[in-house]
């Protein structure tokens, strides 16, 4: 890391060694190198046709990999074929391909990718996880990701650091888990789009990196850039037992660096806790809403897959069975886990107990498998438990910890570990992993000979037109607050359509309105330009780009909400959807589904100021709406997205 005369936080030290120029005014962002890539099955397809589309030769990145793990379950040809996709573009553009099987993408990169120092850009919000080691991990849209593969720079809003200052250690029977769970009921799901989470303190010191990564992994759902670690001791003995001692090096703030604030966490004072539907941010301590039945019980998930997670739940079944009503499900976060618990006596233990053994993928949590019963209550350790995201609307799933899911699997209804009449199982981290590569496929010597394959479902790549000057457009529907991006465009059975944005987008806002694609298609045929209203927090959770892009392709052209969530708004600028901010939240209350809207000079109104009038034509009124973009976020667009902007950006150099 660069030297500096003034104390720096982590987070200052790596973003200034990656610092890139940014063409035009500064601004409010800040322009960085990135060293690393990942996606996923779920949002690679379109990444990797951006990647074409930009018509780079090869990827520009120190190391890029394109994991398979959202939508294994191969009911028809569609996920087959885009995962030869997948592996074939990766061979053509010299990207590492990890094959179905291997594992989910932040547990495999965790394991053997990560690198202190580094910054790695991932189309998948979770990415943030490798933030336990010391990274500037950070979640963002496919086009985004294309683009640092294809060698361009990452924006991001200049952001406010916070540091999370643990002291304490935590107590027999409370998780990692517990602890992002206590911080999410400080900072909330919403209003946090600008800041890094950074964690120091001496509580660090009894943390393991898998504990970390839980912590990292969850910051997701608080809204915020990313969460990152220093790189310490504990870190080396992770990358050492890795096999990869060569990749640490040590990063920590400096006495004296300075934050926006500082909040005190004291683990001792963390109790078992729980997310109750249909919120993350929804938290409640275990003990306050203990004893109801439970139908099902899922452990795994990027959160709490890893080695210690499942060995710990393995020591509380063992000898044990599950309730009669209950199923219970264990999928392990990567093969090297899954072979680290059958070279023990971890994986008879949740055997001898009645678990099910899922593959080692996303599975349950992205809702492509295990749907509860109907209105049934599961609990889960993963991070998301949006409405419907589960596969059964119905239901109500809970988030909490492997240890709260296991003694809950025993009971049949939601228990307090700290009820249960055994020892707090302790489990040692292993002084050596196995590692485990051989599902990852290298690019060949001479990509250039590699044929791409495309499937007969695969729709066309499909772009915007430059913004208007004139918005003339209609409100399509009229949202509240807290709409996440599985509102928008649901994942599970629907997400085998990724690749085909025109079939894809017939289910955008399905699980609140069955109606809106048609809908939406008639007022764009009719040469209206439709306009989705929504209030606070508008776009939280997953980077699916498929939120913006599938309702762009049904002529969506304005949103204008209370206020946005930061991968998506910048996804819909991406794809020339323009956002807008009521300046006067009261403004909402009037405005309806259906109503006409017209905005004039746009163009002139974003080069000269951040305001726009908005006209209800069928109200016969107007007021004022704002937009919050950077001088190069105007510019992409005016221009009708990032990926025209890219090409005019390119064919500007090309003719100088």
């Amino acid at each position: 890391m660069p030297s500096s005369s003034l104390p720096q936080s982590v987070t200052e030290k790596i973003l200034k060694s990656h610092a890139a120029a940014l063409n035009g005014r500064p601004d409010r962002e800040v322009a960085i190198r990135i060293d690393q890539t990942l996606t996923q099955d779920a949002t690679g397809t379109m990444t990797y046709q951006q990647l074409e589309a930009l018509t780079a030769n090869r990827v520009k990145t120190l190391l890029s990999v394109s994991y398979i793990d959202h939508n294994t379950i191969q009911i028809g040809p569609e996920n087959a074929d885009d995962h030869r996709y997948l592996q074939t573009v990766a061979a053509r553009y010299g990207v590492i391909f990890s094959r179905a099987g291997n594992g989910i993408c932040h547990q495999v990169h965790l394991e053997r990718f990560s690198k202190p120092g580094q910054t790695l850009l991932g189309s998948d919000s979770h990415t943030c996880t490798c933030g336990s080691v010391g990274m500037i991990a950070i979640g963002a849209g496919g086009l985004d990701v294309a683009a640092a593969m294809a060698g361009n720079p990452f924006c991001l809003t200049s952001p406010k650091v916070v540091k999370l200052h643990l002291k304490g250690r935590l107590n027999p029977w409370v998780a990692a888990k517990d602890v992002i769970l206590s911080i999410l009921n400080i900072f909330g799901t919403q209003g946090n789009a600008g800041y890094i989470l950074e964690y120091g303190g001496e509580g660090l010191q009894s943390l393991t990196i898998p504990e970390r990564a839980t912590i990292a992994n969850m910051g997701a759902e608080c809204g915020v850039i990313t969460s990152v670690f220093p790189s310490d001791e504990r870190t080396r003995e992770f990358l050492s037992a890795q096999g990869r001692k060569n990749d640490w090096m040590p990063i920590e703030a400096d006495d004296g660096a300075e934050y926006e604030k500082v909040v005190e966490i004291d683990l001792n004072e963390i109790v078992p806790s729980i997310a109750c539907p249909h919120s993350p941010g929804n938290i409640r301590k275990v003990d306050e809403v203990a004893g109801m039945k439970v139908q099902q019980v899922c452990i795994g998930s990027c959160t709490n897959s890893s080695y210690k997670d499942l060995v710990i739940a393995a020591k509380i079944l063992k000898d044990g069975k599950i309730h009669p009503d209950v199923s219970l499900v264990i999928a392990p976060g990567s093969r090297q886990v899954l072979r680290m618990i059958t070279s023990t006596s971890a994986l008879d233990a949740l055997l001898n107990s009645g678990a099910r053994i899922q593959e080692c993928v996303c599975g349950f949590c992205v809702g492509n498998s295990l749907s509860p019963m109907t209105s049934g209550i599961s609990l889960r350790t993963n991070n998301r438990n949006f409405l419907g995201r589960s596969g059964t609307k119905s239901a109500e799933v809970y988030l909490c910890s492997p240890e709260t899911a296991a003694a809950s699997a025993i009971s049949g209804e939601l228990t307090d570990p700290r009820t249960l009449d055994i020892p707090y199982p302790h489990v040692e981290m292993p002084v050596h992993f196995v590692p485990d590569e051989d599902l990852f496929l290298k690019p060949p010597m001479q990509i250039e000979d590699v044929q791409v394959y495309r499937g007969p479902h695969m729709g066309r790549l499909p772009l915007n037109t430059p913004l208007p000057r004139v918005i003339e457009g209609q409100i399509a529907i009229k949202l509240g607050d807290n709409i996440t991006t599985d509102h928008i465009i649901p994942a599970g059975k629907r997400m085998k359509h990724r690749s085909n944005i025109a079939k894809y987008a017939e289910y955008v806002f399905e699980v609140l309105d069955e109606s809106f694609s048609s809908r939406a298609a008639a007022i764009r045929d009719n040469g209206k330009h439709n306009v989705i209203v929504a209030g606070f927090s508008y776009g939280q959770g997953s980077s699916r780009e498929h939120a913006a892009l599938c309702p762009m392709y049904l002529g969506v052209r304005v949103v204008l909400a209370k206020s946005f969530e930061r991968i998506h708004i910048t996804n819909l600028i991406n794809f020339g959807i323009l956002p807008l901010s009521f300046i006067d939240d009261a403004d909402y209350q009037w405005i309806e589904y259906n109503d006409e809207l017209e905005i004039h000079d746009i163009h002139e109104a974003l080069r000269n100021n951040d305001r726009v009038i908005v006209f209800n034509k069928t109200k016969g009124r107007s007021f004022e709406a704002c937009s919050l973009m950077s001088e190069r976020e105007k510019r992409v667009i005016i221009v009708g997205g990032k990926l025209p902007y890219l090409k005019q950006m390119s064919q500007t150099k090309q003719d100088r």
